[in-house]
């Protein structure tokens, strides 16, 4: 969703630092309605600390899309409420699976510097100096003692 602020890294987007006049106006609502929201769970104000509720900019885009759906796709809040929380879930896996993908890249990389040392041969993480003729023989416990 583009919402024409400072990009989602910025952490000037993350800062609860809006008034609720601000933020409500930003959004293009009555701050009555973002009390209402913020009650329902759909959007966490922060607090300041005379106790005045504070939003960021992340926060007014989520706005948006709270009035988005329920006004123009006709969605009720309690399901507003469960996309939101399935995004969110959404965007936590893809962040997990980035730094997944970082992790198996870097570990692939340390492999393959371990195996240009000479000190692996291909395709063997254990090297193995000898081969072993060892016959082990196998016999099953007996159960009936």
């Amino acid at each position: 969703m583009s919402d024409g602020f400072v990009g989602s890294d910025d952490p000037a987007y993350e800062a609860k630092v809006l008034m609720i006049s601000v933020a409500a106006r930003m959004a293009g609502m009555h701050p009555q309605t973002l009390r209402q929201y913020d009650r329902l769970g759909l959007v966490q104000a922060g607090r300041a600390a005379g106790g005045g509720r504070r939003y960021s900019v992340r926060d007014v885009v989520l706005l948006r899309e709270v009035q988005r759906l329920s006004q123009d796709e006709g969605v009720n809040l309690a399901g507003v409420k469960r996309i939101i929380a399935l995004e969110r879930l959404l965007e936590q896996a893809q962040q997990r699976v980035a730094r997944l993908e970082a992790e198996l890249d870097a570990a692939y990389r340390r492999i393959a510097e371990l195996e240009a040392l000479g000190g692996f041969p291909r395709g063997d993480l254990v090297p193995t100096n000898r081969t072993s003729t060892a016959l082990v023989v196998w016999r099953p416990r007996r159960t009936d003692r």
